[in-house]
């Protein structure tokens, strides 16, 4: 997944991220190591936030802009 890359893109810290999702940041680190699995809500929201497709940042896709 691309979710640290495009948040250190964005200059935004975890605490962020993770205040924008309402979750708690070591919730939001679990889901950037990997070690736990993203609700489909909170992709959604992370592609609205980054401005691309929930495809991208599974790494479905190498087409940054979204679908819409």
């Amino acid at each position: 997944m691309r979710i640290k890359d495009l948040r250190e893109d964005n200059d935004l810290t975890q605490s962020q991220v993770a205040a924008y999702l309402h979750v708690k940041q070591n919730t939001y680190s679990q889901y950037e190591s990997g070690h736990r699995q993203i609700p489909i809500e909170c992709l959604i929201r992370l592609a609205h936030l980054y401005k691309t497709s929930v495809d991208y940042i599974l790494g479905l896709t190498d087409v940054r802009r979204p679908y819409r």
